[in-house]
């Protein structure tokens, strides 16, 4: 199945980093859905000479390493369980495939769904807090949380798809081979066959993968990679609002995600 994704990836127009540099949408509306693989090849069959496809270092799908930070009390996991309309996540992000750069983020969604995610470029998860402004900077995004307030919780890795529209308009990020390692419990996961697909705009603009996708029958459905990677790999954790989710996810996977796939993630 990857093989048949890297396929038709070759068939449309690449967009380079500068030239997606109008489009980064750092206060958006993000709108997520989950398919399969079989899902995401009909996709972009219909999409190929509709969107760009970003590339870097001539790499189509570039692989993504996050860790998320949390409190001792998992105060940020638990915002989001509990539905809290305002809330936020603190995590370390790097691009595998540019040097690995790594960048301290910021993400706060407020109780209009819009999204604000703030970052600055940080020498490394290890060395993060060493990083001169970044102490400064966490205090300053999340109104007073220190380095010492938090530590790693859950890690991922996966591999993107980015696409823009010819209009520039959107961006449509496409996220699979998705994998989790706890670092509390141990625990590896990995999401098989599934696919996490986000568009991401500045408002209620058209956009015209929204009905391609409805046509396909991919429908709106959130996903958060640091509360389902957290929720599947620390059954300790509270998650009663995440096991309908976590449900769906499986049906549309084919099978339920409770395997250890220690070896994937390691190899």
């Amino acid at each position: 199945m990857d093989g048949k994704i890297q396929s038709l990836l070759k068939e449309m127009k690449p967009i380079t980093l500068d030239e997606m540099s109008s489009i980064r949408l750092m206060n958006r509306l993000d709108t997520k859905y989950v398919a399969s693989k079989q899902q995401l090849v009909e996709l972009l069959h219909l999409l190929r000479d509709k969107y760009y496809v970003q590339e870097i270092n001539d790499m189509r799908i570039c692989p993504y390493r996050t860790t998320y930070l949390d409190t001792e009390d998992h105060k940020m996991y638990l915002q989001h369980h509990n539905k809290h309309a305002n809330r936020l996540k603190v995590r370390v992000r790097t691009y595998l495939s540019d040097g690995d750069l790594t960048f301290l983020e910021v993400k706060r969604k407020n109780n209009h769904k819009r999204t604000k995610k703030k970052r600055m470029e940080v020498i490394s998860l290890e060395k993060c807090s060493e990083t001169d402004g970044a102490e400064e900077f966490l205090k300053k995004r999340t109104k007073g949380m220190e380095f010492k307030d938090l530590h790693p919780v859950v890690q991922n890795m996966f591999q993107r798809i980015t696409l823009v529209n010819y209009a520039k308009t959107e961006r449509l990020t496409i996220d699979f081979n998705v994998q989790f390692h706890n670092f509390e419990t141990g625990v590896f996961r990995d999401t098989d066959n599934l696919v996490v697909i986000e568009l991401k705009r500045d408002g209620n603009v058209y956009s015209p993968v929204v009905s391609i996708l409805r046509d396909i029958h991919v429908h709106p459905s959130g996903f958060s990679k640091c509360c389902i990677g957290m929720a599947l790999t620390d059954k300790s954790l509270k998650q009663n609002n995440f096991k309908e989710r976590i449900h769906y996810l499986e049906r549309v996977n084919g099978r339920t995600l409770d395997a250890d796939r220690r070896e994937a993630v390691n190899s």
